[in-house]
């Protein structure tokens, strides 16, 4: 005899509207000015974290639309170009959609294989996009200094993922 299996219902609230919250608290938290020995804190791109697991938890239309706000809300909370953080959190996001069926079920290897992926990704169309609107390549260890704690964040992106993996995202 089967036992019927609990399936949480989750709505939009709980697997985009709060991370892409929190995603916005942290950016703000961590771009504080605080020294400690002549070093700053880190400014990852918490956003990303998002881009990699939502296509997985569910391809929805909502996802893309809060990402590019979250995108243009990076381009003016650091001051950079209009539409850069956007764009490259859209292209990460379709990677994602396409690569969704290698990321369910595998090992948690696999997965931090896909998330330096995006990552990667990211910080390269980002790189390309101010070369070429600058006509000068940008620093790489600045690039460096951001891309590595946003590496480190694969934790919190596994986490949601593990989170909705067994939940019935539809919108109630």
């Amino acid at each position: 005899m089967r036992r019927p299996i609990s399936v949480r219902m989750v709505g939009p609230l709980e697997w985009v509207v709060y991370p892409a919250l929190m995603a916005v608290l942290a950016t703000v938290v961590l771009s504080i000015p605080f020294r400690l020995f002549g070093l700053t804190l880190p400014e990852p791109v918490f956003p990303l974290v998002l881009a990699y697991a939502w296509p997985m938890i569910r391809p929805a239309a909502i996802g893309p639309i809060v990402l590019f706000v979250l995108g243009l809300f990076l381009d003016l909370y650091w001051g950079g170009q209009f539409g850069l953080w956007a764009l490259a959190l859209m292209i990460v996001y379709g990677a994602m959609l396409l690569a969704r069926a290698f990321m369910s079920g595998h090992a948690t290897v696999v997965n931090f294989a896909l998330y330096v992926g995006c990552v990667a990704l990211a910080f390269f169309v980002a790189y390309v996009v101010t070369a070429l609107r600058l006509n000068n390549a940008p620093s790489v260890m600045a690039l460096i200094g951001q891309m590595l704690p946003t590496l480190l964040l694969f934790p919190v992106a596994d986490w949601l993922v593990q989170k909705f993996d067994d939940n019935d995202v539809r919108f109630v």
